[in-house]
């Protein structure tokens, strides 16, 4: 069976336990395809039976848990995917005010976030394990964080955007792609169907890591190392089509086997990288990401979306064969869902 993903935001957290769970499982599709374990990160590591994830978008670490040990675990669900839980800016503007996008601007790699501290996510995560609930983090690698007025994160640690100097982690001005290796005037990407922009560039004035650097992989790496050292399953690679495959690559290798307190000897971490492509002639396509974990299936839900839609040309019948004849990436290497 292949994987597929829900979506769960934190506005149902108030919702009594397991009533928004119920509600996200319709969200997901259909589940199509068969899998083949032969690739080290592609293997979910969920108990048998189970293969969906329920994204518990901006939850709290304590709901989480309840929610691991009163619905999802009960209900046979595989795994929750959390927010980024590490430390990020804090944006408080005239014109916004906490959006849910300053998770994705990191300060450092101190778990504390307004869904808990290290101590709340340890417990969550051994809490879900318990429950039979694989825990996956989203987690951010492409970059830092964007310019904000208050330069200080939700740890208190302090950070200077213009100068490049994330003392937190540390990273400083050597750490970052600049204009030079980037190709444009600007320092952002101004092409799409330039790979060197995409994955050289400042996404929307991201400061944008240069993961090609040993320094910068190794901090990644213990990163991810701790989360696994607290006993998650995996993790969702953001905005990995930002990032060259050969550098992924290298950050991958440097990851413990998972903790043999909730998994047996030797496993290795689940692996899903975002790559938005819908075949519209990018430079960075979903298919050079393949061998380094699964990759998210953006078609899958844009077709069948289009399909209940009624679009004109596309009927419920061709269903029949839906799947890879449609162009999409193998079952074993995909992760699917129907809204992000």
């Amino acid at each position: 069976r292949s994987l597929c993903v829900s979506k769960l935001s934190a506005k149902k957290a108030t919702v009594p336990s397991g009533h928004g769970a119920t509600e996200a499982s319709l969200a997901c599709g259909q589940c199509l395809g068969h899998h083949d374990w032969s690739k080290q990160f592609e293997r979910p590591n969920m108990l048998p039976g189970r293969s969906v994830v329920v994204h518990l978008f901006e939850w709290r670490f304590d709901d989480i848990a309840e929610e691991c040990e009163m619905f999802l675990g009960p209900r046979g669900y595989g795994a929750v995917q959390t927010s980024p839980v590490n430390e990020y800016a804090v944006v408080f503007e005239e014109t916004v005010k906490r959006p849910w996008y300053e998770r994705y601007q990191p300060v450092s790699y101190k778990i504390h976030s307004r869904s808990g501290n290290e101590t709340l996510f340890r417990d969550m995560v051994r809490r879900c394990n318990q429950a039979g609930v694989r825990v996956y983090v989203d987690v951010v690698l492409n970059h830092m964080t964007g310019p904000h007025a208050n330069e200080t994160g939700t740890a208190g640690t302090s950070y200077n955007y213009q100068d490049r100097d994330y003392p937190g982690v540390p990273y400083s001005y050597n750490d970052f792609h600049t204009n030079e290796t980037c190709g444009t005037a600007s320092g952002s990407i101004e092409d799409y169907k330039n790979a060197r922009q995409v994955r050289n560039c400042e996404l929307v004035g991201l400061r944008d890591l240069d993961q090609s650097k040993g320094d910068v992989q190794a901090k990644m790496a213990e990163f991810l190392n701790r989360l696994i050292e607290f006993g998650v399953a995996g993790f969702r690679i953001d905005a990995a089509k930002h990032m060259w495959p050969d550098d992924l690559e290298r950050i991958f290798a440097r990851l413990d086997d998972l903790s043999t307190e909730f998994f047996p000897e030797r496993t290795r971490p689940f692996i899903y990288q975002e790559v938005i492509d819908l075949d519209k002639g990018e430079a960075v396509t979903r298919w050079e990401y393949q061998g380094l974990g699964r990759v998210t299936e953006f078609l899958y839900g844009a077709t069948l979306g289009a399909i209940i839609r009624k679009r004109p040309d596309m009927l419920l019948k061709h269903l029949r064969n839906y799947g890879e004849p449609w162009g999409f990436l193998p079952s074993d290497e995909a992760l699917t869902f129907v809204d992000s």
